[in-house]
């Protein structure tokens, strides 16, 4: 990144404090857990290592990546952005998606750029964080990073509560995750629109049997 405002703004933008309420999904993970699936840490590993490897984090990574790159072209957004949406398997991940996109680039207008105006509606949470930090000349492997290392830590917290998974369990899980999602970073940064593709089913079906639970903590 080019200066220490660059960074500052990162850490914002990808805190947990920030607006945007990614808090309250679990994308699945509940549904999981409540099956049993998840009841230890070797187990929550598996997930999160096949979500980066073969899920919705290795398009959200890619996605984040192109819009970064076209923040300047709102038919390129736009096109990102349908293609963002086709690709939830599950309402409640369409739902997320928008839902945190939007208000992420609503409590971001703090900062002011142009790329607002370019953004489409509903903006997916990973071009809206991508065009906006593209806009904003924040690094792209900085961003990568950031993102997944966000995302990642929002499903360990869930894990934390749920199974419980203790907060030590937790915290060397995430160090651990450190190589695959700095690896993952460094695939997304180069990788074609046409590299996206998911094989991590049981997360999405885990997605959608969420909806039908009657008792339930998250909103996915």
């Amino acid at each position: 990144m080019a200066d220490t405002a660059a960074l500052q703004r990162l850490l914002i933008w990808l805190s947990p404090a920030f607006p945007v309420g990614g808090f309250a999904w679990s994308q699945g993970l509940e549904t999981a857990i409540g099956d049993g699936r998840i009841a230890a840490a070797p187990a929550l590993r598996d997930w999160l290592d096949g979500s980066l490897a073969h899920g919705g984090l290795r398009t959200d990574a890619i996605l984040l990546a192109h819009a970064w790159r076209e923040h300047h072209d709102a038919a390129q957004l736009q096109d990102l952005a349908d293609l963002a949406l086709a690709l939830n398997a599950a309402s409640e991940r369409h739902l997320e998606t928008t839902l945190t996109g939007d208000s992420f680039a609503t409590a971001a207008r703090a900062w002011p750029s142009d790329v607002y105006a370019r953004l489409p509606a509903p903006c997916p949470y990973p071009v809206a964080v991508g065009a906006i930090a593209g806009a904003q000349q924040i690094g792209l492997a900085e961003t990568l990073i950031g993102y997944l290392t966000t995302a990642i830590h929002t499903q360990i917290s869930v894990a934390v509560r749920l199974v419980p998974l203790g907060q030590t369990a937790g915290l060397q899980l995430m160090a651990g995750l450190e190589p695959a999602i700095a690896e993952l970073a460094a695939i997304a940064a180069d990788a074609s629109l046409d590299d996206i593709g998911a094989i991590a089913y049981a997360a999405d079906i885990a997605q959608m049997r969420h909806e039908t639970i009657g008792t339930r903590v998250f909103r996915s």
